[in-house]
């Protein structure tokens, strides 16, 4: 069953490549959807896929890229999980 995904990911998550990682991994995942810089710092995803994908695809977002780790700092991930309200065909950066 295809669930949709709105998180918000909060901390230091922009210039760290948070939004290619983001990328890859839902591609890897076959989820579909958008991940954007908000002007507060924070990142914004919303994503369509199998509920087993979109599980594995949040844990993964809670660890965020391995080598920008340093740099990196997640304070917070908000997620909410609702049935696919957006279509998507591919899983894009929004710039």
């Amino acid at each position: 069953m295809k669930i949709e995904l709105q998180c918000i990911i909060k901390g230091k998550v922009q210039d760290v490549m948070f939004r290619d990682f983001a990328q890859r991994k839902a591609r890897s995942l076959d989820i579909v959807g958008i991940v954007k810089n908000q002007p507060d710092g924070s990142v914004e995803i919303i994503s369509v896929g199998e509920q087993e994908d979109i599980q594995k695809f949040l844990v993964l977002l809670h660890k965020g890229p391995f080598l920008t780790r340093i740099k990196m700092r997640i304070e917070s991930v908000e997620a909410k999980f609702n049935e696919p309200t957006k279509k998507f065909n591919d899983f894009i950066i929004v710039y």
